[in-house]
Parts: C-alpha cells; sequence; structure tokens
C-alpha cells in the first residue's frame, strides 16, 4: 500500500532531518511511527502527502509513484479535529463527498449506517461544541474515513484526549477494526497506544529508522495493557527509544 525506499531530507541549510530511511505498510495493517521529539513523525507525514518533496528517494502508494501533490491519494486525520463549527456532524461527515462532487444523496444511507456503527446517530443534528473531545474526534476520523482513501494517515489524533478518553477510543477503534478494512499509518507518542493498536510499529531514531514487531493476536481488547507480556514489550520499546544513538 505504501512503499517508502531510501528517503532523506533536510530542513533548511544543513539540518538533516533523516536520511535514506525505508519503510513500508501492507495493505491492511495498521502501522505507528514513534521517536522522541523533533525526530520527523510529522515531517515524514508531509512527505508522504506531498505538503514537502523529499531532498532524496522515492514514495510509492499502491504501487506506483504519484508525482505532484499526494494528498488526493491517502485520507490523513490531524491531531486536531478541525471540524467546521457551523456544520453539523452529519454536513462535517459529508464533506469529503462533497469536495469530491459525488451525489451526496446516493452516499447519504452508507453514512448513516456509519454513524450509526460510530455511535454518532444520535448526535447527526447537533454541532461540534455541543460534543465531548472523544465524540470530535469520532466524527473526525468517519470523515476521514468518507474520502473513501484506503491509506489514512492518522497523526496523534487521540493526543489531546484525557487518558480515559483515549483508553474509551482504543476500545472503540479496536472494536471496529475488523469492519474498517483501511490501512493506516499512525504516529503516536503514546508506547501503550503503539503497542495496543499496531501490526507493527517504526522507531524513528537520530541514526535512522527501525522496525519492531508487535506479537499480539487480534481481536485485541483494551485490557492487554495489564498483562505481562504487554508490560515487557512496553519496556523493550521503551528502551530502545531512549538508547536511540545505540
Amino acid at each position: 500500500m505504501l512503499q517508502i525506499n531510501e528517503l532523506s531530507y533536510t530542513f533548511g541549510v544543513g539540518k538533516s532531518i533523516f536520511e535514506k530511511i525505508s519503510l513500508d505498510v501492507k495493505t491492511g495493517e495498521f502501522v505507528s511511527i514513534i521517536g522522541s521529539s523533533g525526530s520527523g513523525k510529522s515531517t515524514l507525514f508531509k512527505l508522504v502527502t506531498g505538503l514537502l518533496e523529499p531532498d532524496q528517494g522515492e514514495i510509492l502508494i499502491n504501487g506506483g509513484k504519484v508525482t505532484g501533490k499526494r494528498l488526493g491519494s491517502v485520507g490523513y486525520m490531524p491531531q486536531k479535529d478541525l471540524l467546521l463549527p457551523w456544520r453539523t456532524v452529519l454536513d462535517n461527515v459529508l464533506l469529503p463527498i462533497e469536495v469530491s462532487k459525488e451525489n451526496k444523496k446516493a452516499k447519504l444511507s452508507e453514512v448513516r449506517e456509519w454513524l450509526d456503527r460510530f455511535g454518532l446517530a444520535a448526535y447527526e443534528h447537533s454541532f461540534p461544541n455541543e460534543l465531548s473531545g472523544g465524540m470530535r474526534q469520532r466524527v473526525a476520523f468517519l470523515r476521514t474515513l468518507m474520502t473513501g482513501k484506503d491509506l489514512l494517515l492518522l497523526d496523534e489524533p487521540f493526543g489531546a484526549l484525557d487518558s480515559m478518553t483515549k483508553r474509551n477510543m482504543h476500545s472503540w477503534l479496536l472494536g471496529l477494526w475488523g469492519e474498517l478494512q483501511k490501512t493506516v499509518l499512525f504516529i503516536t507518542h503514546d508506547l501503550e497506544e503503539a503497542i495496543l493498536l499496531s501490526d507493527r510499529i517504526y522507531v524513528l531514531k537520530a541514526d535512522g529508522i527501525k522496525e519492531w514487531k508487535v506479537n499480539l493476536p487480534r481481536p485485541r481488547s483494551s485490557e492487554l495493557i495489564y498483562q505481562e507480556d504487554f508490560i515487557r514489550m512496553r519496556k523493550e520499546l521503551e528502551w530502545l527509544i531512549q538508547h536511540e544513538n545505540n
């Protein structure tokens, strides 16, 4: 679904963000990117979407090189929900369909089905300021899904939520994951979140990038975080980040 080969990017004069990094995301996978602040996680997303262009290397989506802006080839969800305050939940979710000039009426029943699956059916006529933080993120995620893109880039979508709301969002997403049939590249600072949600994790380090496989079967429950194997994996991942120059 996504292949990055020997990618290098320098910001300004001589400040190398990363050099010759490679990674891949297979169809149907949930892959997380973690790393210390300033390691280049958000820059990598900007390169994938085409908002920035690399100094060298290539980015392939669905096996092909996309020239120019790649944002139209992926669904992108930033940390802030960016819901339009003057539009209802339903109208916010319909926005990508309007932009693509699809027949909105023809898609309305499908959108309402997804609102029901997302636990938002009772709120379709509500405005964003009437929703909790977790519900706003559900709306934003559904709007990203409605782009119709198979590859979704999620940039710390739960980062601004309190710990209990974030935990609820994890349970909600784990319960939905089998139905979504999407491929996700996910940025997070939260190690538990990365392990719980992901099939594989890439750690961005000062000297490159390292792949780390999550050996946990699906379906998963958020209760996994209390298990001994999960705690061991978290310690291992934390050590890997803290010793990033080794």
